[in-house]
């Protein structure tokens, strides 16, 4: 376990900088100590906000810890340090007919991370959020102690971990069930969406034919397009001979530009030429795993493209019964703010018990927006955004956000009065202070 003072290196995903004054690297979960001031976990650096990131004092990197522990390849059932990403668990199960139950858009996010997060994929209708497949986890918190917890054993901090955002104490291993698949690969289809009502109309029957479902949407059109893009839905196939996955980028962006490419004319020609492509191969088709649930990874520090300023995304739940009119809404605030989202996505969450006290799906419809970082152009409409969200009764994704304020979070969270027993006193995110969840550091206050 070795400390340095490296912080500058660690960024989130939409390019916040970490802010730390050390850097503790744990390798082994058995001599494992925490450190006795403010700390935070950090897995791989996707969260988009500042969640990943202490408040003040030490970050805790935790990629040396990635080993797998144990694995049943007859009941799928793997234990393993919680550094290990989902692309490298997969890699090691596939071969054996598992694969994990929940995966989000990217491969490159920590069994913890992914835990802390509560995160969700394009099948939450059939299998919920990432914590409901795991079965156990050992949690270690400032006052020395190791507590396993599992449904049964430990139940209150179970749930509070599972999406407590690393706030209840540091995850050394996580045990999980995993999915039993004829293969990794996918027999996709995909549909036209003329409009939100096409998406309205189909999204309810592809939840009920396929296991896995998710829209683009084109943030540009408006009137009665406003809404157009293409459904894509998924099940496993029955046989593969795709099931490698790409492992590396295909290319990757090399730097960060001096301004944002992502504007006005490069997303009008993205979008027409990505519905364009997508549009030449309706139909069913098996595609590789990778391309199915991880397409951004096919291009390495992607992010990049939005500039030194980095990105903002904001993602939404919203109850069915004004989502439509919700995501209306939403997408036209953007459109009035000129200011387009490079990635739309549009799926639906089920009615189904959360996973986590603090976990972020809720029956409703969710919708992603990104855009590249202005200034206050862009925390305006993020005011806008999380208004019209609170005023439909939806919520903010915490580890999508770099922005939300105290009231949008207790809007969003009521549970969180619930969660603050559950914390641990050393643990510290800048965002668990933005939102009034945790106190400032007596020496941070100004």
């Amino acid at each position: 376990m070795t400390f340095d003072n490296s912080s500058s290196a660690y960024r989130s995903w939409g390019g916040l900088e970490a802010g730390v004054t050390a850097v503790l690297h744990p390798r082994d979960p058995a001599t494992l100590r925490l450190p006795n001031s403010a700390w935070l976990a950090y897995g791989n650096g996707r969260s988009y906000g500042d969640s990943c990131f202490p408040e003040s004092g030490i970050l805790i990197d935790m990629r040396g810890m990635k080993r797998i522990m144990t694995f049943n390849p007859e009941t799928g059932l793997i234990r393993s340090e919680a550094g290990l990403t989902l692309g490298d668990l997969i890699t090691n199960v596939s071969k054996a007919g598992w694969f994990p139950a929940v995966v989000p858009g990217t491969r490159h996010v920590t069994l913890g991370g992914a835990l802390a997060n509560d995160i969700h994929g394009k099948n939450h209708h059939c299998a919920g959020s990432f914590g409901d497949h795991v079965t156990a986890f050992e949690l270690l918190r400032s006052d020395g102690s190791r507590t396993i917890c599992t449904p049964d054993q430990n139940a209150g901090l179970f749930r509070a971990t599972i999406g407590g955002m690393g706030l209840t104490g540091l995850i050394s291993w996580i045990e999980m069930q995993l999915m039993l698949v004829s293969s990794p690969d996918l027999s996709q289809d995909i549909l036209p969406l003329e409009n939100l009502d096409d998406f309205f109309r189909l999204a309810p029957a592809s939840d009920a034919s396929h296991a896995y479902s998710v829209a683009w949407i084109d943030s540009l059109a408006t009137g009665d397009k406003l809404g157009r893009g293409v459904l894509l839905r998924a099940n496993h196939a029955s046989t593969g001979t795709l099931a490698k996955g790409r492992g590396k980028p295909l290319f990757s962006v090399p730097f960060t530009p001096p301004f944002s490419l992502i504007n006005a004319l490069t997303l009008r020609a993205f979008n027409a030429a990505y519905r364009q492509r997508s549009l030449m191969q309706q139909g069913s088709r098996q595609v590789n795993h990778d391309s199915f649930f991880f397409p951004l990874d096919a291009v390495g520090h992607w992010n990049r493209l939005y500039g030194p300023a980095g990105l903002r995304q904001h993602q939404s739940v919203l109850p069915m019964a004004g989502a439509k009119a919700a995501v209306t809404a939403l997408i036209e605030a953007t459109q009035k703010a000129r200011h387009g989202s490079f990635l739309t996505v549009l799926k639906l969450f089920a009615d189904r018990p959360a996973a986590g006290l603090m976990s972020f799906p809720k029956a409703g419809a969710t919708l992603t927006l990104d855009f590249p970082y202005h200034g206050q152009k862009t925390d305006r409409l993020l005011d806008q955004l999380d208004a019209i969200t609170i005023a439909a009764q939806g919520r903010v994704n915490p580890y999508k956000d770099a922005h939300m304020s105290a009231a949008t979070f207790a809007a969003s969270y009521p549970e969180a009065d619930s969660f603050q027993r559950f914390i641990d006193p050393l643990a510290r995110s800048r965002f668990a202070v933005r939102v009034g969840l945790i106190k400032a550091s007596p020496d941070t206050i100004r």
